[in-house]
This record gives C-alpha cells, structure tokens and sequence, in this order.
C-alpha cells in the first residue's frame, strides 16, 4: 500500500527539500530552461538523504511536486489548467479538489501541502492582475493570461480553508455556427440575432451562472460591422474579442488600494466611454448600480449596446434590473420601469439543462411600459422535444431593421455593378462565406 502524500512528505522533510531545490534555482540564475530546472531538482532529490527507503513512485512524486511548486504558476493545478477539456477547476481548502471536464464533475487525487500554499497561489495569481487578497479585501475577482475566470475567498471567511475557482473557456473563441452545431439554438435565431446585432438593437442576454451567457455574447460580438468603434467594459477581462485591424478598446475595474483609494467602477467606465466616441458599447455584467449609467448610456444614442447579466426568466431580469435602479438612486418605480422599457430592446435568455447542455430558452421583445409594467412579445421560445421554436408573434419595432436590410440591399446592388457577380445568398455560396 502505498503512503499518503502528507506521510511521504512528513518522512522526507519535504519543507527542507523544497527550500534547498529553491536554492539551486536561484543560484543558477534565471536563464534556466525548464528542462535544466527538471534535472536539477532530479538531481537534488536523488541526493537527498532522508530519501532512502522511497520507491521509484515516490521518487516520482517529490519531482513532479517539486517542479510544479518552483516552475509553474498554478502550482499542482497546471496539468489541469492545460487540458483543453477541463472547464471548471474548484479549490475547496487545501486537500479538495474537483474539476469539471466535459459535462462530468469530479475529485482529483491532488492535495496542497497547505492553506498557505493554496493562499500564495492566490496572491500571485491576484499580484499579476494588480489585485490583492488579504483581511481588509478577502474577495478576489481576477483572470489568468489565457483569460481563464478567477474567483477565490481568504480562509478568513470560508470556513473549510482558501476557496479558489477558475472557470476555463476555449483559447478559440466559439463562433454562432459552433452554437447553432451545438443545438444551443437554431440556424432560423442565429440569422435574426444576426440582424439584430447589425442593425443597432440593445441586447441583453439573461441567465443563471454557467449558462452560456459570455459565450453567447461573444458569438454576438463578431456581428458587429468591423468599421465600428468597440468599447468593452468588464470586471475582469474574459471576452475573446478580435482586435485584429478593428477598432476595438477594452478596459478593467480595480479595486481600491489598501488606503480604500482609487477604486475604478464600471460606472466610471461606462461615463468615460461615452467621451470615446464608442460605435458599440459592451459591458460583460450588470451586477448593481452600475445598470443606471448603462441604461443612460442605451437611451442616449447609443444603439447596438449589448451587456449580460443574472435572471431566472426575461420578466425576472426585468425586474432584477429594477431592483439595481432602485439600489442605486431614488427614482419613482415608473420612471425606472419607462427607461428601462425604452433602452433594452431585446433580452435573450439562456440556461443550463439537467443533461448540462446550454441552450437559448426565449428571444423576447421589450415593448413599452403602457400599464405600469414593462411588456414583452416572446419571438422565439423553447420546447423540450422540439427545442428553440418562433413564435407566432412578429418583432414590433420594425424600423431599425427594416433600414437595416435596405441597406443590406443597397450594398447587395452596388457589389454586384462594381463585380459583376450575383448578389444575396448565391453570391455569399459563391465566396464560400457562412449564411449565419
């Protein structure tokens, strides 16, 4: 039977061990290829006394934690952090940890040494984003270099130890066509959603956490013309948006610094970019207060705004959106319900399914608030067995669209005399171009 971990590492004085393998590093100078760093720490290890007596398994193992403790960033958690199917990893204290791949979840026979470990992985994961987590801050919202979504809490407030989530997302980011593959919703919505985008309609994307939303949003992103001025507002920066030629800004929040300045919020952002001469605004979550300057934002010419946030229905986001109004100014409740009714056109709401599949759940329109209560016109809902259908209700407000496509038209007609070719579908067959 082989020793646990914490009996191996009592029986060799691992805590020594590290801190000499830490020194052979260092001596060698920063220049070190992760080869070399191997084979030194092989080297040590192999020559280490307390040794004696471990099979070639354990041997193994100190190697393999000694390296990824000295040379990798996130510590025991980089093989997962690597595999491209691992899409949740979640850190519950030092000695339990899960990861979700594909649509599994389950526990890994990896352990930290300690709670300290766990919380210098934090800190250095918070320090390369400028965050810190400590007594007086024990909430950290970061991102890792590939954009991987970070969340942890100080063992000060999480009775079981350190809690660190990291939620993964592809490196390429995933197209409408890959959704509209995946039956996250049909080709006939992705082609409205298309038009929508294009021309100029406030969207908000509704749903529970892991339900697709940032994916979804994402997908909408690459409808925007690429001749538009992008600004895009987030807490922590996770959307994979092409920047490649297009005119595109991003910005961040921070936290306030120890002496409680300079906190950066995303209403601050969202009151900056309107002096940017944004084209589009997008924010990746409406959480609080901040839904007032995006509404003002939506109501001040601003069309094609697109943003996310938490509900458990359209209606629900609807009245959540209120909530955040009203926690942030002390506006009467019709007042709040007409702006929101004039600035958010369309909400598409999302939600993960008990077979772990994300799929759009309705497209509705906001219309206006006539009777004191906002309305909504379903266009598309979904029905299990025959999944995202439309329903028999048309969009109302026609007008943007309907200028949309004339000038679609207009562009269609001016090709075609300049090439010669056919213009519509057959001529997006023709250069191989995807219809949604």
């Amino acid at each position: 039977m082989y020793p646990t971990w914490d009996e191996l590492r009592s029986r060799v004085e691992y805590e020594t061990l590290l801190k000499l393998c830490q020194e052979k590093l260092i001596s060698s100078g920063s220049s070190l290829t992760d080869e070399e760093a191997a084979k030194l720490i092989e080297e040590a290890v192999l020559s280490w006394p307390k040794n004696r007596g471990c099979s070639h398994r354990e041997i193994g193992e100190l190697i393999r934690r000694l390296f990824f403790r000295l040379r990798r960033d996130l510590d025991i958690l980089t093989p997962y952090a690597q595999d491209a199917k691992v899409t949740e990893i979640m850190v519950n204290g030092p000695e339990k940890i899960f990861i979700e791949r594909g649509a599994t979840m389950s526990c890994i026979p990896e352990s930290f040494d300690s709670a300290e470990q766990l919380e210098q992985l934090i800190r250095r994961i918070g320090a390369a984003v400028h965050r810190e987590i400590n007594d007086a801050n024990p909430i950290l919202d970061a991102r890792l270099a590939d954009g991987s979504r970070v969340s942890a809490i100080s063992k000060n407030i999480a009775l079981n130890g350190p809690i660190l989530t990291i939620r993964r997302f592809p490196k390429h980011s995933i197209s409408m066509e890959d959704l509209v593959n995946n039956n996250t919703l049909t080709t006939e919505a992705a082609r409205f959603l298309k038009e929508l985008v294009r021309a100029g309609y406030n969207i908000f994307l509704s749903g529970r956490t892991n339900s697709g939303k940032t994916t979804m949003l994402n997908a909408l992103i690459g409808f925007i013309p690429k001749q538009e001025r992008i600004i895009v507002i987030e807490d922590s920066a996770e959307l994979q948006v092409p920047d490649s030629g297009r005119n595109v800004v991003r910005m961040e929040t921070r936290n306030a610094n120890a002496q409680g300045k300079g906190k950066i919020s995303i209403g601050d952002l969202i009151r900056a970019s309107l002096r940017m001469r944004p084209d589009r605004i997008i924010v990746g979550e409406v959480r609080g207060g901040e839904i007032v300057d995006m509404i003002g934002a939506m109501q001040t010419g601003h069309d094609g705004s697109l943003s996310t946030g938490h509900g458990n229905s359209p209606a629900g986001m609807l009245r959540r959106m209120e909530a955040m109004f009203l926690s942030a100014v002390e506006y009467p409740v019709d007042s709040i319900r007409a702006q929101i009714a004039e600035a958010v056109d369309i909400i598409v709401h999302m939600d993960r399914l008990q077979d772990r599949s994300r799929r759009v759940m309705e497209i509705v329109e906001v219309i206006s608030c006539e009777t004191g209560q906002i309305g909504i016109n379903p266009l598309f809902y979904f029905s299990a067995g025959e999944g995202l259908r439309p329903s028999e209700n048309q969009l109302r407000d026609q007008g943007r669209l309907q200028r949309y496509r004339m000038y679609q038209k207009q562009e269609e007609s001016k090709q075609s005399r300049e090439s010669g070719s056919i213009p519509s579908i057959v001529g997006a067959a023709k250069r191989k171009e995807p219809i949604v």
